[in-house]
């Protein structure tokens, strides 16, 4: 068959080194062959998440181009602290805006507060304490706002978590903080959105909604979107909450209509934040390696919010979802107006307000 003997042997022997190989692997027994091929699948899943982020964020080149200044103008922007939020408040500050950091962790809002008061001369940023997983929590701080704040020109419902465990309603922690609680807030505010003129309410969302469905039996018999608290599970509830965003977009659109305020939700991009920071040790450190090497910057995540919260002309486009500073169109689920009056209707059961 081969002219040559020598490759012959070599051939030969590749083939029974193969089969070797694989022999010892099954005689090692199931378990030894089950962690190998999960290494492998893991291996050839991180090379193709590798692959479709380096192409995705190919195409990260998307700003804001609005100009305008925000002087006299009031911003309230939840999850500021750090990343996306914290990237946006800092935009808004530059432009001349009061911006009210809304966030848990004093410490660290104190310490934005400083540094974007130091980054834009700008002294009229500060904290207010808002815990959205306590519904107690986000009336103290609508109460409190409501009492100091005359005007609120924009609400960037911007925090977002994945982690498992309760609020302290007993609501899942995914869906109490990424949805129930900027629901109550948003309806808590709205009357001084109202009375500021032509204002904006922004909803982060994520294209993960795609993934997304609500099952209203889970809902209403666990408090929650899912039915476990697994890695898996919180991943789930976090597809869920981000259809949730988008549900609650629409239908605050269409109870909006004929009024000053519009509102939008959107997609900022794979960011390098602290997303992951509630994870177990493996999923923080994975999270941390590819944030650095193939993520948008917070900057670069917040054009988009920006693009919403300030661009001419959005008014007609209420409602809708965009992407890189462009509108996208949402999943069939998304475009479900009966779904969205009805999770409106049991989330505000669930926030007591009917």
């Amino acid at each position: 068959r081969y002219p040559n003997k020598q490759l012959e042997t070599e051939e030969r022997f590749e083939v029974r080194e193969v089969k070797l190989y694989c022999y010892f692997i099954w005689k090692a027994g199931p378990e030894a062959y089950s962690r190998i091929m999960c290494v492998v699948l893991a291996i050839i899943t991180a090379a193709v998440t590798a692959y479709l982020l380096i192409y995705y964020n190919a195409f990260r080149g998307a700003r804001c181009r609005s100009t305008a200044v925000l002087n006299g103008k009031t911003a309230v922007v939840t999850g500021a602290n750090t990343g996306i939020g914290k990237a946006t408040a800092l935009d808004l500050a530059r432009r001349g805006a009061r911006v009210i950091l809304a966030c848990r962790n004093k410490e660290k809002a104190e310490a934005a507060v400083f540094d974007i008061r130091r980054e834009t001369g700008n002294t009229a940023v500060l904290f207010m304490h808002l815990d959205l997983a306590s519904l107690k929590s986000v009336r103290d701080f609508a109460e409190t706002f409501l009492k100091t704040e005359p005007r609120l020109d924009l609400l960037i419902n911007n925090a977002g978590m994945m982690a498992a465990g309760r609020t302290e309603d007993g609501f899942g922690m995914v869906f109490g903080v990424n949805h129930l609680g900027h629901f109550l807030l948003t309806l808590l505010l709205l009357d001084r959105l109202k009375a500021s003129g032509q204002s904006r309410i922004i909803n982060v969302s994520a294209r993960l909604h795609r993934l997304g469905s609500v099952d209203f039996n889970i809902l209403n018999t666990h408090k929650d979107l899912v039915t476990g608290q697994s890695l898996w599970h919180c991943f789930m509830a976090y597809c869920h909450s981000k259809l949730c965003n988008v549900l609650f977009t629409r239908e605050l659109a269409n109870r909006l209509e004929g009024s000053s305020v519009t509102c939008y939700c959107l997609h900022p991009g794979v960011v390098a934040t602290e997303f992951g920071r509630n994870m177990y040790f493996w999923v923080r450190l994975l999270w941390l390696i590819f944030s650095k090497l193939f993520f948008l910057t917070p900057e670069a995540g917040a054009q988009t919010t920006l693009h919403c919260a300030l661009q001419e002309g959005l008014e007609p486009l209420s409602g809708r979802y965009f992407t890189s500073c462009t509108l996208q169109e949402v999943s069939d689920m998304a475009r479900d107006d009966g779904l969205a009056k009805k999770l409106w209707e049991v989330s505000e059961r669930m926030c007591g307000l009917s």
